[in-house]
């Protein structure tokens, strides 16, 4: 039983590795977005501040769990990130962090604009100009807010999820990588 366990772990992580390959490869990928983990609720509460993550909608455990997870199967992947962007938003800068696959900075061109808490037209603004400037040879990582990813590729994703995006050519295509780690 325990050798079985082990083969099914190793092709699970081989399937993800091929995943994550396949779906920057197949659209040209030069960045991964990707949703935060989970963070139960939807939007966040009326006493909101962008400065204090008690007001915030948060990751709760199993999202933190959820963002460690992938980020081992990231590393196994051994996928080369050049850059790993992040909401101001604590639920996107903690699953950028738990991941633990590399320095993380805060982009406020990926902050929602869900309930106005920020200027859709602005948060887009400065997202698209840093897409068309980004050299398309770097993988860049964003974690962000189905709001943003959605206004940008048209694709809707669950938390934890990801889109691998062309920034030039506009193609993408999603993926999950829940079943490499259930």
């Amino acid at each position: 039983y325990a050798t079985f366990l082990t083969v099914m772990l190793l092709s699970q992580n081989a399937m993800g590795e091929n995943l994550i390959e396949q779906a920057i490869r197949t659209v040209g990928a030069d960045i991964l977005f990707m949703r935060h983990a989970l963070a139960p609720g939807i939007g966040d509460p009326k006493n909101f501040l962008l400065s204090d993550c008690d007001t915030q909608r948060n990751l709760n455990d199993e999202g933190k769990k959820h963002a460690i997870k992938i980020g081992i199967v990231l590393a196994k992947a051994k996928i080369k990130i050049d850059k790993i962007l992040s909401s101001q938003w604590c639920r996107c800068y903690d699953t950028a962090l738990l991941m633990e696959i590399g320095d993380v900075e805060i982009f406020p061109g990926l902050n929602s604009f869900y309930q106005r808490h920020t200027e859709k037209e602005e948060i887009l603004r400065k997202l698209r100009t840093y897409l068309k400037e980004k050299p398309s040879e770097s993988l860049n990582l964003m974690v962000t807010h189905q709001v943003v990813i959605s206004a940008i590729t048209g694709i809707y994703v669950k938390s934890g999820e990801f889109v691998a995006y062309n920034s030039k050519t506009g193609k993408s295509r999603s993926f999950s990588l829940a079943s490499e780690y259930m």
